[in-house]
């Protein structure tokens, strides 16, 4: 690669994924400083040279609104700076749940969000499981989305090995019915079954009922799902599953959001595993969590950004 043509940049709390990728990509990482204020604001400044360069800006967007305001900030700063290509690295784009008009008089946020880091100055996007395919069309530049499914067929292929799940037993799920394709695509690299779990919402983040359309019994589950939030619909998914006479039930989810009481339930639940990717810093801790790396898969995506090669094989298992 050639370093003096590129340059990566992290915001504040993507700093330990992005010294991962710039490992992986043996660059050194950018340097930049976010000035505080007071009364909460913040500025961002380069403390080197871009002009002329393709750089990538690696900050997650997940709450608060501030990783957000700092990655539109370090997007305006490089076009002030005169960079050449600016390419947001998003490994966890947040309000993406609001992809569609279901009610009136709602906002569309992942519109919004993509017009705001249009309007900031990205030249490109690269992000990680959208929780909807189709939020790639918000945007008028080209948008690399990732798949954090090649890390996890990975690490299930390892547990098959190492005899902790039969891949003769082994049931994908889905713990709601939106869900399906992904989950589809799972069981049909995999060559198991699928089970989905049907789910009557009272409001945001509250289920009501659930209902398994399946077999499990005797059966080792693995849901997949994108986003693991409250983990109400995760953990009550397990317990069904249990109840149902499954073996054992594991869960993956790309993006922990883990907002309170999400640790204790899934430490209480029938779950054995709850596996995460690191797209966002999760430290609450955990003996059922596990954590795995995205970086090598960023930074491969970035390499291939830089040497013009393609990346279409990083879309899929």
């Amino acid at each position: 690669m050639r370093p003096n043509e590129f340059a990566v940049f992290s915001g504040t709390k993507s700093l330990y994924l992005t010294e991962e990728i710039c490992k992986s990509l043996d660059c050194e990482l950018g340097k930049m400083r976010v000035d505080r204020f007071a009364d909460g604001e913040f500025a961002v400044y380069y403390e080197e040279s871009i002009r002329g360069k393709d750089i990538f800006l690696v900050q997650s967007t997940q709450p608060t609104t501030d990783n957000l305001m700092e990655l539109l900030l370090m997007i305006d700063a490089a076009k002030r700076a005169s960079a050449h290509y600016i390419t947001a690295v998003i490994p966890y784009f947040g309000w993406a749940r609001q992809d569609r008009k279901d009610k009136p008089r709602v906002s569309i946020g992942a519109k919004l969000i993509a017009d705001l880091l249009q309007t900031a100055g990205i030249s490109r996007l690269i992000t990680m499981d959208l929780h909807a395919d189709q939020i790639q069309g918000f945007f008028d530049v080209p948008v690399d989305h990732l798949y954090a499914s090649n890390i996890f067929v990975d690490y299930v292929k390892e547990l098959i090995e190492k005899d902790e799940i039969s891949h003769e037993n082994l049931v994908i799920a889905t713990p709601d019915v939106g869900g399906t394709k992904r989950a589809n695509t799972y069981a049909k690299t995999l060559g198991v079954p699928l089970v989905i779990c049907h789910k009557l919402r009272l409001r945001a983040n509250v289920v009501a009922e659930m209902r398994i359309i399946g077999d499990v019994e005797g059966k080792d589950v693995l849901l997949v799902d994108d986003i693991v939030d409250t983990a109400g619909t995760m953990t009550k998914a397990a317990n069904l599953m249990m109840e149902n006479g499954a073996r054992s039930v594991r869960a993956l989810a790309s993006h922990p959001v883990m907002s309170d009481p999400a640790t204790s339930r899934i430490e209480e639940s029938a779950l054995k595993e709850m596996i995460f990717t690191n797209s966002i810093p999760y430290t609450k801790g955990g003996e059922k969590i596990n954590c795995l790396s995205v970086a090598p898969m960023f930074a491969e995506a970035i390499r291939r950004v830089v040497e013009h090669e393609s990346i279409s094989d990083l879309y899929s298992m």
